[in-house]
């Protein structure tokens, strides 16, 4: 999509920018730009984390439910013995 980009195409782009909004609000656009990409990227770690508590959560019962179930098997086998 941008393969065809160079440097004269930025520089372009730059000028361009820099006409619109002018040379005092640069380092103000540049700041909140910055601060804009601090905010997107805590936000992704912290959905990432979320995934992985979550994804132990429900790891968590499918566990207790297989040691149930075998907990369970020994104890029907116990009458059966008795009785012979």
């Amino acid at each position: 999509m941008f393969q065809g980009i160079t440097g004269v195409h930025l520089l372009i782009v730059l000028a361009v920018i820099l006409l619109l909004f002018g040379a005092t609000k640069l380092p103000a656009l540049a700041k909140s730009v910055g601060q804009s990409a601090r905010v997107f990227k805590n936000e992704m770690k912290e959905m990432k984390r979320d995934d992985e508590v979550s994804a132990e959560a429900t790891d968590v019962p499918r566990a207790t439910e297989v040691g149930t179930a075998t907990a369970a098997a020994p104890e029907q086998r116990k009458p059966n013995d008795t009785s012979v």
